[in-house]
């Protein structure tokens, strides 16, 4: 595979998505505990996924969304996705999202790598002023994850999810003028 160097970090990669992600996407978007983060509550087919794969192509500026796949250097497993959503280039920010699918590869600073390499991206090449993003308050992982790398608690939307009979609050999250 050839090196883009502004996609690598120490441990990972992001690249693309392809055709070949399918089934990767299909487990990924299909575990139920992953729902509450992704705000859906409905299972995806197949065949919507791969409509979306044959959309993945579009550049941010038209489709306002960018996912990646991140992938381990060493063995180039795709292992999650980072999301880039809610682009807005008038307001220079653009919201992100990260997803490690097993628990093995968590806690292994892969997703530590993943946001610095999509954050410095962002600023970079999108030109944007802040990345946002939302986390449930016991979501203690990302939390940590987050503030770890520069962001910063801005706000709070009291009882905004429902998930397992409870109503939780969600975090915001941003980071700005981010200097890579």
């Amino acid at each position: 595979m050839g090196k883009v160097n502004n996609l690598y970090g120490e441990k990972v990669f992001l690249r693309a998505l392809e055709f070949t992600d399918l089934d990767f996407l299909f487990k990924v978007e299909n575990n139920e505990s992953l729902w509450e983060v992704s705000h859906t509550i409905t299972p995806y087919s197949k065949y919507v996924l791969s409509k979306y794969l044959e959309n993945a192509h579009l550049d941010i500026y038209e489709a306002r969304q960018l996912r990646l796949v991140i992938c381990k250097i060493d063995t180039e497993e795709a292992i999650g996705f980072i999301d880039l959503f809610d682009f807005d280039p008038f307001h220079s920010r653009v919201g992100i999202g990260i997803v490690i699918d097993e628990p093995k590869d968590r806690q292994q600073g892969f997703a530590t790598d993943a946001l610095q390499i999509a954050a410095k991206y962002a600023f970079r090449y999108l030109k944007i002023h802040q990345l946002f993003a939302t986390i449930t308050e016991d979501n203690v992982a990302s939390i940590q994850l987050f503030e770890k790398n520069g962001f910063q608690m801005f706000g709070r939307k009291k009882d905004w999810l429902y998930s397992n009979g409870i109503y939780k609050d969600e975090l915001i999250y941003q980071l700005i003028d981010y200097v890579y």
